[in-house]
């Protein structure tokens, strides 16, 4: 049976309300009490964490699992070909520790300073290229020309993508995390797979220093991954390398030309970046909520008991916004003192990528306040298109233009 069949009456909270302000259903709703049991939009069901102190425990609880067969009803989550699934957040316990030592190499501090004057150079480019097309036009669309190529442009340096095949790997790439039509998800999904699949035997007969190559060896010499689990963690590094990232800095440059004061303040002290990098992800993070749960057995959340084999959402963006941790959590302030946000995970699943992910956001916001001194909105901010649901609330175009 379906669940809204069998659960006729659950509340529906990611409506017309939602779309417009997802803070204020959410701060509504942990006013009522920290978990809800809710009626998502595809009919399924979930129970809902809101609270912070609930949200943060549940990221570090194993109970807690990621691994789909313990799912018996409601949401399952993003699906993917099963060449794809296996990887990192779909696995608990040894398997999702084995994966993880494998790659966590690549994005230790260490090795992501490394990378710095590559970031530093490809920010550059697209920046000036960003500043030509706003001369040339009195506009541009900072999503399309900066915050959606820079991610990608170190995924494909981190796997050593061919020149001939960049172009490619970034417009399907593009078209899944961005789609306009339903089915430029699977098609791109798919498009990407051969791409990939097509990158793993070219890197066989001619591996490099490259993090392919390196988990191509793992598989091959060593046989500690199986091929679909090699494809599949590719897979993952290229979609949470891409799709936070670029959300995070088309969302940072609006909430800091929002903010005259603190845009005035880090454009004169760049060493205040690194504070306000932190306080996007608290308060501004795209991710509503962190991926699904599903108890291994019943689980006491908020003083709810939650079934085995439900879906449980943890809500970050509610976490974030909750009085109870962070003192005036509606407002924008990269001084605060709490900065324990919950947008990088929490416990195992802590994300592997944090450091480069921190390193690029830096990078970008940096290069674009010094090379585009008079960067603002070219419309108005009711006129900003919101891509919305459940799981992500992101800027579809920033349209920029300069002052001065």
């Amino acid at each position: 049976m379906t669940a809204h069949t069998t659960l006729p009456d659950l509340p529906q909270p990611f409506g017309d309300a939602y779309r417009a302000d997802p803070h204020g259903v959410f701060t509504s709703l942990r006013a009522q009490g920290p978990v809800h049991q809710v009626a998502l939009p595809d009919g399924s069901h979930a129970w809902l964490v809101t609270r912070e102190a609930d949200v943060r425990a549940g990221l570090a609880d194993q109970r807690l699992s990621v691994d789909k067969k313990h799912a018996n009803t409601g949401y399952r989550g993003f699906s993917l070909p099963p060449a794809l699934d296996a990887n990192l957040l779909n696995l608990d316990g040894e398997d999702h520790l084995r994966l993880r030592r494998l790659v966590s190499k690549a994005f230790t501090p260490r090795h992501v300073t490394g990378l710095r004057p590559r970031i530093e150079a490809a920010a550059g480019d697209l920046a000036d290229r960003l500043a030509a097309r706003i001369a040339a036009d009195g506009r541009a669309d900072l999503v399309a020309s900066f915050a959606a190529v820079l991610p990608l442009m170190v995924i494909s340096d981190l796997f050593a993508v061919p020149e001939a095949d960049r172009a490619a790997f970034s417009a399907l790439a593009d078209r899944m995390l961005a789609p306009r039509r339903a089915q430029d998800v699977p098609e791109a999904v798919a498009g990407l797979h051969r791409l990939l699949v097509d990158l793993v035997a070219v890197r066989r007969g001619a591996p490099g220093e490259d993090l392919l190559s390196a988990l191509i060896a793992a598989r091959d010499e060593e046989d500690r991954l199986s091929e679909d689990e090699l494809v599949s963690l590719a897979f993952l590094i290229l979609l949470a390398g891409s799709e936070n990232t670029r959300h995070v800095i088309s969302g940072g440059v609006l909430t800091l030309l929002q903010h005259p004061d603190q845009l005035a303040a880090v454009r004169s002290d760049p060493a205040l970046l690194p504070g306000v990098v932190e306080e996007l992800l608290r308060h501004g993070h795209p991710n509503q909520t962190a991926i699904r749960r599903f108890p291994t057995e019943p689980v006491e959340i908020g003083g709810v008991t939650v079934p085995a084999g439900e879906t449980v959402l943890l809500c970050l963006s509610s976490a974030h916004r909750d009085a109870a941790r962070y003192e005036d959590p509606d407002r924008f302030d990269p001084g605060r003192a709490d900065t324990g946000h919950l947008a990088l995970g929490n416990g195992v699943h802590y994300c592997l990528g944090a450091p480069l992910a921190r390193l690029e956001l830096t990078v970008a916001f940096e290069t674009l306040l010094r090379r585009i001194p008079g960067l603002a909105l070219a419309v108005q901010e009711d006129g900003l298109v919101w891509d919305t649901s459940f799981r992500s609330h992101a800027l579809r175009e920033l349209p920029v233009t300069t002052t001065g």
